[in-house]
């Protein structure tokens, strides 16, 4: 029998305002993925967590300063996980059309989405 689940995604930024918040939104009501985002930085909305990172199948960062932080802070929790890369600069503020648009593009690059 397929698994009928949710494919989970975490979305990973610095705050936890505007990069993965946006690109949480973008998942609200899609059939197949369930999305959850946090930051890396004291001040984040959401901080990011083992238990954010064990809930997850995939975790998606916008810049590599968040790879490598998660590496370095929860390497046991990251075992096994596909980490992506998505080099989305903090430049956008939230619901940015622009981002918006940046985050269908490299997300489909990277795991094939249809929109």
């Amino acid at each position: 029998m397929p698994d009928l689940s949710p494919a989970k995604l975490l979305f990973i930024c610095s705050q936890n305002r505007w990069r993965s918040l946006t690109a949480e939104r973008l998942f609200d009501h899609h059939p197949t993925i369930a999305a959850r985002s946090a930051g890396t930085e004291p001040g984040a909305r959401v901080r990011v967590t083992a238990g954010h990172l064990g809930w997850a199948d995939t975790v998606v960062v916008m810049e590599r300063k968040h790879a490598d932080y998660l590496r370095q802070k929860f390497p046991d929790a990251l075992a096994g996980k596909r980490l992506i890369t998505l080099r989305i600069p903090d430049k956008f503020q939230f619901m940015d059309h622009i981002l918006q648009d940046l985050l269908r593009e490299r997300l489909t690059e990277h795991l094939g989405l249809d929109w």
